[in-house]
C-alpha cells in the first residue's frame, strides 16, 4: 500500500463507505481537528516532565480520538461500515477522571492564563485545540446527524485538559498565574 493514491489531487477525499465529499467539507474539517488534537496530545507526551500517570491518560484518550475520528469520518445511514461508535461510557470515562483531578485541585478562585510549566502549557494548546474540535463537530451537527456523544466528549475532554494542566505545573513546582483583570 502507498502512502500517496492521487485520488485526492482533485480537492477530494473519500469518507468510510465510500461517499466522496470535497476537503473542505464540515465533516472532514471536524475529524481533521480532531487529528490536529490527537497529534497536540501527542506532543504533550513528548514534554519532559509529563507525569507516568498523565502519560497513560492521555495515551488511552489518544486512542478513543482515533475511535472518534472513524466516527466521524463515517457519516451514519444505509452505506455506513459497521464500526465501534463513541457511546456514553467514553464520556463517563473521562468524568470520572475529572471527578478526581477535581477532588485534588485547589479551589479555582480566578480565571488562569495559560502558562505553568512547558508540559502545562502544552496541554493548554490541546485543550484549545481540542475546544476548535467541539466547535467544528458542533457546526456539522447542524447539517448532518453527528454522534450526540462525540460533541459530549470533546467537551470533557478540554475540561479534563484545563485540570491536567493545573495539575501538572503545581505537581512540578510551577504556579498558576491568575488573570487579573484591568480597571
Amino acid at each position: 500500500m502507498h502512502i500517496y493514491t492521487r485520488e485526492g489531487d482533485g480537492g477530494e477525499t473519500g469518507l468510510w463507505g465510500g461517499q466522496r465529499v470535497r476537503k473542505d467539507d464540515l465533516r472532514v474539517e471536524a475529524y481533521g481537528t480532531v487529528d490536529e488534537a490527537n497529534s497536540v496530545l501527542g506532543w504533550c507526551r513528548a514534554q519532559p516532565e509529563m507525569l507516568p500517570e498523565v502519560l497513560e491518560l492521555l495515551a488511552s484518550v489518544q486512542s478513543e480520538l482515533l475511535h472518534l475520528g472513524a466516527d466521524l469520518a463515517s457519516p451514519e445511514g444505509p452505506r455506513s461500515p459497521a464500526l465501534p461508535r463513541v457511546g456514553p461510557e467514553a464520556v463517563q470515562t473521562l468524568e470520572r477522571e475529572i471527578d478526581k483531578l477535581e477532588a485534588e485541585l485547589p479551589a479555582l478562585r480566578h480565571f488562569l492564563l495559560p502558562s505553568g510549566t512547558p508540559a502545562g502549557a502544552a496541554l493548554h494548546i490541546a485543550r484549545t485545540v481540542t475546544r476548535r474540535a467541539e466547535r467544528r463537530v458542533v457546526a456539522l451537527a447542524q447539517v448532518e446527524p453527528v454522534n450526540p456523544h462525540v460533541i459530549a466528549y470533546l467537551n470533557r475532554l478540554s475540561d479534563l485538559l484545563f485540570l491536567l494542566a493545573r495539575r501538572l505545573t503545581l505537581a512540578t513546582g510551577g504556579g498558576e498565574e491568575p488573570w487579573i483583570p484591568r480597571v
